[in-house]
């Protein structure tokens, strides 16, 4: 059944790039990254797919067992549209755009050195064993990456500026996940991409490991009455947890400038003591928000206010 399932979406993606992408890229003088646009074929199908399911799935869910009720509904549309950038690959074609060059020098230098980038699967044999123990060891090592830039998110004054656009949402669902500044987007998926080139992580499997974690991040952000239970609470982000994350005067600012940093596995909160399980279902947004800071409604208003923080953050750092 699962072979049957990838061998129609390999049909499908190839019938869209030969019949629809191909001939665009070779019209826009852009052959040369048609291996490229064969990956992000495969991305934009891929999200295509998922936000149907998601709105499916979570959009019941959230009509099911729903913590709050949303009138913002321009907020909501915002929100929606991140989703559309995200989900369908326009967002990592344009960091792709952007990284290329840094990324062929790097190269470039590195073979000029004759400097092979080590992998993993060397240095611990035991992974070639079997796909799926690689799949979940690479996936532990990028989320504790995840973990570490969250952090630097927040202790950092300036990245801070940008990333709590978005801890702006009042009114949090599974479509809140991708609410981030596009400079932010950058610099998280570049740092990710570049680790799992030092790693040596396959690209396919790259590409599933992005997938379940974004499908898994957006079940954290849902506007669900939801916990995983006493022990499940250790194992795997809840929409609780997470909600305790982006908790006005708590999630943000509390101790460590936050608490559950994790974006899937709560252990590095645990092991770095930031986690926090109490049981309950504060008010999201970022303090300020009630003195009266406005963090824009519209995706545009949005940018351009973060950037006007950062700019704050920067002076306010030389003083």
């Amino acid at each position: 059944m699962f072979e049957w399932i990838t061998n129609q979406f390999a049909a499908l993606q190839d019938f869209v790039f030969e019949s629809a992408v191909l001939p665009l890229v070779h019209q826009l003088g852009l052959g040369g990254y048609a291996e490229q646009a064969f990956d992000w074929t495969e991305f934009f199908l891929i999200g295509a797919l998922e936000i149907p399911l998601l709105f499916i799935i979570l959009g019941t869910l959230e009509k099911w067992r729903p913590l709050e009720v949303s009138t913002d509904q321009v907020e909501r549309n915002t929100d929606i549209f991140y989703t559309f950038l995200h989900r369908l690959g326009f967002v990592p074609l344009m960091l792709f755009l952007l990284m290329t060059p840094l990324v062929d020098s790097l190269d470039g230098w590195l073979r000029m050195q004759d400097i092979i980038p080590p992998k993993l699967e060397d240095a611990l044999p035991f992974l070639h064993s079997s796909p799926l123990l690689s799949f979940i060891f690479y996936l532990f090592i990028l989320d504790f990456l995840g973990y570490c830039l969250h952090r630097g998110q927040h202790q950092i004054n300036v990245w801070w500026a940008l990333h709590s656009l978005h801890h702006s949402q009042r009114h949090m669902s599974f479509w809140s996940d991708d609410r981030n500044h596009l400079l932010d987007d950058f610099l998280i998926d570049g740092a990710f991409a570049l680790a799992a080139l030092l790693i040596g992580v396959a690209p396919a499997q790259f590409v599933t490991i992005v997938i379940a974690s974004r499908v898994l991040q957006s079940l954290a952000h849902a506007n669900l009455r939801l916990s995983f239970g006493r022990i499940g609470e250790y194992l795997l982000v809840s929409p609780r947890y997470h909600r305790v994350h982006h908790a006005m005067g708590l999630g943000h600012t509390g101790l460590h400038q936050g608490c559950n940093f994790a974006v899937l596995f709560p252990m590095w909160d645990v092991l770095f003591r930031t986690a926090n399980f109490e049981n309950i279902y504060p008010a999201t947004g970022v303090s300020d928000q009630l003195e009266g800071r406005d963090y824009g409604s519209t995706f545009l208003s949005q940018h351009w206010l973060a950037l006007g923080r950062v700019k704050r953050s920067i002076n306010d750092s030389i003083k």
